[in-house]
């Protein structure tokens, strides 16, 4: 892709969904986000025109956003990943069965009774980014949070808290049923898991690169 090799600056019209898949088209290029939406959390609040004179003046900075990384192993061997800005979805593939899962975080069992192998029984999980904190993270939890990964479990059987993470932390699940499907942002890529599949969720080597002029 010739512009992805030689473009300096990607410019981002819409809203939050396009700046999600200017990202995943134009990974680590700086980003310029102008606004043709009602919903833009990372628009700033100039006229389209005012923010591309103060860029073009060099009257801006640059601002560096996590990403995190759902590395898959399947029992099969096969392994494949997805990244995303906002959020990492499991969800049960059909919505008629719940799944049932195990987490560990930093190799600890986390959730669930010991009597049931720490087994969680529900719909699956988000994990977000401080960014995509605002969306399905939120409407689970009520919560936002600015550092860090964190995980919500969608409507688990049993109370399963909601939990915030430190950014070097690294959450393995295993599907003990399923199936499930995973999910990256907007994306259309997805991957569907089953019993003995393994999702790996940490933070991404990777990070967006956002301009920003009110500085």
């Amino acid at each position: 892709d010739k512009v992805h090799e030689k473009a300096d600056v990607i410019i981002s019209y819409g809203g939050d969904g396009t700046l999600i898949l200017s990202e995943f088209f134009y990974p680590g290029i700086p980003k310029i986000v102008l606004k043709s939406s009602r919903i833009c959390k990372m628009c700033e609040p100039f006229s389209n025109e005012e923010i591309l004179d103060r860029f073009q003046s060099g009257k801006y900075e640059i601002n560096k956003m996590a990403k995190i990384k759902a590395n898959v192993f399947l029992k099969n061997g096969g392994e494949k990943n997805l990244i995303a800005i906002n959020e990492i979805l499991m969800h049960n593939s059909d919505p008629r069965h719940a799944i049932r899962y195990q987490v560990n975080i930093n190799d600890k069992p986390f959730g669930g009774s010991a009597l049931h192998q720490h087994e969680i029984i529900g719909d699956g999980i988000v994990a977000s980014t401080p960014f995509g904190s605002s969306g399905y993270f939120k409407s689970i939890t009520g919560c936002l949070f600015t550092t860090g990964l964190g995980i919500a479990f969608n409507n688990s059987t049993e109370q399963s808290d909601h939990i915030v993470l430190d950014e070097h932390d690294t959450v393995r699940i295993k599907i003990t049923r399923g199936p499930a499907t995973i999910y990256a942002d907007n994306q259309e890529e997805f991957i569907t898991i089953d019993e003995g599949d393994e999702l790996i969720i940490k933070k991404s080597k990777e990070l967006a690169h956002i301009v920003k002029v009110g500085i």
